[in-house]
């Protein structure tokens, strides 16, 4: 049984260990993981996923009242996701699967959708975050909406007008409570000030963060080609970089992954999570608050340099591979 979501083929034991086939069929659709103990849990929707089954919903509802809506999500798969909407007002709320640690757990998208003579319009408002200051990625004003759920938002919301045969719609987007809830976020940190973002890689959450600790080890324990990527993003190019490798997420976990993988291992992945395990005071005396900051910086190749060089003299079987978002890689150890 092969993950569709990560790719990752499970092992026939960890499969013999669930005694519950219709937690088998979960997994074998990407709904769920399977871990080593036969345990299998939930996975759950990302912020994008929500807003995006309420903007469809919304427009939907200029026709009839609905229950659900059907989204496809950026990694592919078809995902129902739960909403009540009636009249153009649409809500759905963020579920989180078995990661209890999400602080957007539980938070209310309400989307509200007008008739509009053509194209799609989407308006955020309270409760999504702005950006207070430009990032590299994002201008100061702009609203806290990642590029790949804004697609999946758009593409949602044009499914609708094509199944109801409107021509074009103005959605108005609101998270209840998220300038409240964004302050248990990391938001601030990265300029970002009045709500949630908008996010998610592959429209799933992940419960790897903190219940996946021990199979994850086990693959990489286990594994003699081990490559080790923090993100969706480095996970995608690690596998076409590494195809005769076993790739592994690991999110945050680098110590504790490198700590039990077998030598020689690679690390591969973003800026942010690498460079501040490398060296966590990388961004003191620079002036920048995130990595991502220092990245669009002049001379961010030569520290990313330095850096690397003097990781690999203190750790020789480790090596580093450093990309950014568009697989272009950054800095990688001799």
């Amino acid at each position: 049984m092969r993950d569709p979501v990560t790719g990752f083929e499970y092992p026939k034991a960890w499969q013999e260990k669930c005694r519950s086939q219709g937690d088998l069929a979960d997994v074998a659709k990407g709904l769920s993981v399977l871990t080593s103990s036969g345990t299998v849990l939930r996975r759950g929707y990302t912020t994008g996923t929500t807003a995006a089954a309420a903007c469809k919903a919304a427009v939907l509802s200029l026709h009839a009242d609905i229950s659900s809506v059907h989204i496809t999500i950026p990694c592919g798969l078809l995902v129902e996701v739960p909403v009540t909407a009636r009249g153009g007002r649409a809500s759905a709320k963020k579920f989180s699967g078995d990661y209890p640690a999400d602080a957007t757990a539980g938070c209310e998208f309400v989307a509200r959708a007008k008739k509009k003579e053509t194209g799609i319009e989407l308006v955020p408002g309270r409760g999504i975050g702005t950006f207070v200051r430009t990032t590299p990625r994002f201008s100061k004003g702009m609203p806290a909406i990642n590029p790949v759920p804004l697609s999946c938002i758009l593409q949602s919301v044009q499914e609708a007008l094509d199944q109801t045969g409107l021509s074009g719609a103005t959605i108005a987007l609101s998270v209840t409570k998220g300038a409240a809830v964004a302050k248990k976020t990391l938001n601030s940190r990265v300029g970002i000030e009045g709500g949630i973002s908008v996010l998610g890689t592959t429209g799933l959450v992940e419960p790897w963060d903190d219940h996946l600790t021990e199979s994850v080890m086990d693959r990489i324990s286990a594994s003699r080609h081990a490559v080790l990527t923090t993100g969706r993003t480095g996970l995608r190019y690690a596998r076409l970089r590494y195809p005769d490798h076993d790739v592994v997420l690991i999110g945050s976990k680098i110590h504790d992954a490198l700590t039990v993988a077998r030598a020689p291992v690679v690390l591969f992945g973003l800026p942010a999570l690498v460079l501040r395990y490398i060296r966590p005071d990388i961004l003191e005396g620079t002036g920048f608050s995130t990595v991502g900051e220092l990245g669009a910086s002049p001379g961010f190749g030569d520290i990313v340099k330095t850096v690397l060089l003097s990781y690999k003299k203190t750790h020789p079987d480790v090596h580093v591979v450093i990309v950014n978002r568009d697989g272009g890689v950054i800095g990688e150890t001799p």
